[in-house]
């Protein structure tokens, strides 16, 4: 609903989610570069589509995998030893070899479902595949750091444009087809790098309470110099492919708290749970 006192709507559409089973950080932050070898996930099951023949892969734990071929020349089933190195943004490479002397290493993207394949076989023969899977069996232990990165990709964005009012951002942070759902900003990404590049200099963004979930994102927070009178906003965004895809917002005009009640927006809501979780405070 749109609020008498607001200049920017909300509304809601459903976004595309994807399997949750597995994934890691975003970036390479500190927090990627210490990212334990216990984020992949040990006990998943898949069946991986190649052109011209179909594998299926258990990841039995970080050091052994199972894999079986049911049909064509490299049909058997084998229990190979592995090494794992994650390489964030949700990507594994995972390397072994088969008792006939082949190599493997593939890389495992558990945000898109690929698995890009490099195998030498014994014969000298190189291939380079790439194949989707389906998943037959969850992890022991289910991760997705989504939230997490989606979260901090947030963050990075409103307080940028907001906060430093930096216009170069919009392209590093929003999807080239970025939907704009309010309906006084015009709509796409350029439009957006304009506004931001013309705000005043006044205008001032304070993060609050984050809430993140697949691939949504909803921030409370406080904006100054946008309206006539400070206002009190809740943005809503659509994450997709690690970019900023799609908004929604609505905002109201702060009011004094009556006695006995508590304030519209407090600047230290947010703050604790970034600094408990290892986000950045701003």
């Amino acid at each position: 609903m749109r609020h008498a006192a607001a200049n920017r709507t909300g509304q809601q559409t459903p976004g595309r989610d994807r399997h949750r089973f597995g994934g890691a950080g975003h970036s390479f932050t500190k927090r990627t570069l210490s990212m334990s070898i216990e984020r992949f996930p040990v006990g998943l099951a898949m069946d991986v589509s190649y052109p011209g023949f179909r594998v299926s892969l258990t990841l039995l734990s970080t050091a052994k995998l199972r894999f079986e071929i049911k049909d064509g020349p490299f049909a058997r089933t084998e229990t190979v030893d592995t090494h794992v190195v994650p390489l964030g943004n949700s990507l594994f490479a995972v390397s072994w070899q088969e008792k006939d002397g082949a190599t493997v290493t593939n890389v495992q993207d558990y945000d898109r479902c690929l698995i890009h394949s490099h195998a030498t076989l014994p014969d000298g023969r190189f291939l380079r595949m790439t194949g989707t899977f389906d998943i037959t069996h969850l992890a022991d232990l289910t991760v997705d750091d989504r939230p997490h990165r989606n979260r901090a990709l947030v963050l990075e964005a409103m307080t940028s444009l907001f906060q430093r009012h930096d216009a170069s951002a919009v392209e590093r942070l929003y999807a080239p087809d970025y939907i704009q759902h309010n309906p006084d900003i015009a709509q796409g990404r350029d439009a957006l790098q304009a506004l931001v590049a013309k705000l005043p200099k006044d205008v001032f963004y304070e993060p609050g309470i984050m809430v993140a979930e697949r691939d949504f994102v909803a921030i409370h927070g406080r904006i100054r110099g946008w309206a006539a009178k400070p206002q009190v906003v809740i943005d809503l965004f659509r994450i997709e492919d690690g970019k900023l895809a799609e908004h929604w917002d609505v905002l109201q005009d702060e009011a004094a708290a009556a006695p006995g009640s508590v304030l519209m927006f407090d600047p230290e809501e947010g703050r604790a749970e970034r600094s408990r979780i290892g986000e950045p405070v701003v």
